[in-house]
């Protein structure tokens, strides 16, 4: 019995938005793995970068707006764009790739930011390496996080495809 392709990345990316919403560590969060996801597997491009941005503004009418937001929404939308990228050639040394890519890539420029808009650091240089140390211990959690997300989301779908229980096409 094969599922539908749409109802299994659905169910997929439910699982990990609802995972936004438990108890879990800073920055532990599926989101990045959810905008690659979507990019690769959403044929509706509006659709693979509406998914990320939907689940950042529902949860964050939960959790608290912030100042952020676009810096933020903006690096999910180019993680969707990076999805759509590599599905041509998708493996896990590109998966490997545009994770850690995302993962740095949202440190350096969220805490960049941070430095230049919050107030808790001097605009300097000293002040710019404060910052960047003082979010260490978050971005190990990022790290995590989004190996952890990118490892479910991609391994369970690729497992669905393989055993025959979902179509080997693009979803939605």
């Amino acid at each position: 019995m094969s599922l539908s392709k749409n109802l299994v990345a659905f169910a997929l990316l439910v699982f990990a938005v609802l995972s936004r919403f438990l108890p879990h560590l800073p920055n532990f969060t599926p989101v990045l793995a959810i905008s690659i996801f979507a990019g690769v597997y959403f044929s509706n491009r509006w659709l693979a970068i509406a998914l990320p941005l939907g689940i950042m503004l529902l949860s964050d009418l939960v959790i608290g707006l912030h100042d952020m937001i676009p810096v933020i929404y903006g690096l999910f939308v180019v993680y969707a764009i990076v999805g759509m990228k590599i599905k041509d050639r998708l493996g896990l040394g590109s998966l490997a790739i545009a994770g850690l890519a995302g993962s740095v890539s949202f440190f350096v420029i969220t805490n960049f930011f941070v430095w230049l808009t919050s107030g808790m650091y001097t605009l300097n240089g000293q002040g710019l390496v404060e910052c960047y140390i003082a979010a260490i211990p978050f971005f190990k959690y990022s790290l995590l996080g989004d190996f952890t997300y990118v490892s479910v989301l991609f391994g369970s779908y690729y497992l669905l495809e393989k055993n025959g229980f979902v179509a080997s096409t693009q979803a939605a």
